[in-house]
């Protein structure tokens, strides 16, 4: 995961991941970050035994660090949020060692590598708004002429970074589509504007490719569009609707197939919008509106995992 001391516990999903391992008495270890190397064709790690509680404060305590190797028995949890870099994929190459040598990792990482969270989307064309994926200005440009109002971003952001909402004619689309592609060096994605974004980006959640009962829709505030929670968004719980379980059972079972045990699905009105698989959230609000254990139903599906390995 990325530093512990950074997180904000009311609404880490990794941090409610935390709590239920060390309440089912799960021996915690918290990896260094960068701390994932290769010693003598081992995939190892630096580690510390961590202990967590459910504090705003002093929430965590690390104990001494040391190095260990991956091995049966184990399950490792990759939480850290983008940019799929090359370091990224580096270490969802060395995980990919640790699953060789009798650990289970969550989520799979060869999924990882695959399902770009934008791109992944497109692999359900028939839950999708009308897409374009492009390095060609000049096609992003004629894609919004079409649509007459267009959400423009890169491939590799999160929480909202770097997504434009853009109409034709608009006389900033030229230098938007030159910084997103980096002047035709990037693939940038432009989707058709959903409206119904003013009543909520939802967040559904996958655990072992079934959906979670509730959904957590983050409603853009002031003057902003984007929902996301990190973008200011204010989060609102809901029950799913027919058309979201739909969409979940398209996208569940590959989901499933592919090990990618956590999974958040992000849905404006009745479309498709990402495949949220790095370090997807809302876990903590869900839990807190409905009196859920989302990481228990999670921690229940590993630990099955590990039984039948």
């Amino acid at each position: 995961m990325d530093p512990i001391g950074t997180i904000k516990t009311a609404k880490d999903s990794t941090f409610a991941m935390l709590l239920e391992a060390q309440r089912r008495g799960h021996r915690l270890h918290y990896v260094k970050p960068g701390g994932l190397a290769v010693a003598g064709a081992l995939a190892v790690a630096r580690v510390a035994p961590l202990g967590v509680r459910d504090d705003t404060h002093e929430f965590f305590e690390l104990g001494d660090w040391s190095q260990i190797a991956f091995g049966p028995g184990q399950v490792v949890l990759m939480r850290k949020d983008p940019p799929v870099d090359a370091d990224y994929l580096h270490d969802t190459q060395l995980l990919g060692m640790a699953q060789r040598q009798g650990a289970l990792v969550a989520n799979d990482p060869q999924g990882l590598r695959d399902f770009n969270e934008k791109l992944a989307a497109l692999l359900f064309p028939q839950c999708c708004p009308s897409t374009l994926v492009s390095r060609d200005a000049a096609a992003l440009k004629a894609f919004v002429g079409e649509h007459g109002d267009a959400v423009l971003k890169p491939l590799d952001g999160m929480g909202g970074r770097s997504i434009f909402r853009a109409r034709a004619g608009e006389a900033n689309l030229n230098v938007i589509l030159e910084t997103l592609t980096a002047g035709g060096r990037h693939l940038a994605m432009a989707q058709r504007y959903l409206p119904e974004i003013t009543d909520g980006d939802k967040r559904i959640l996958l655990v072992d490719g079934e959906p979670v009962d509730y959904c957590l829709a983050r409603i853009p505030q002031g003057d902003e569009f984007r929902g996301n929670l990190a973008a200011g968004g204010r989060g609102e719980g809901r029950p799913l609707t027919e058309r979201d379980r739909w969409i979940a059972a398209q996208v569940g079972p590959e989901m499933r197939r592919r090990g990618m045990r956590f999974v958040g699905l992000d849905v404006i009105g009745d479309w498709l919008t990402e495949v949220n698989v790095t370090s997807p959230t809302c876990i903590r609000e869900l839990d807190a509106q409905f009196g859920l254990n989302i990481a228990g139903t999670l921690f229940d599906r590993i630990e099955a995992g590990l039984a039948g390995a």
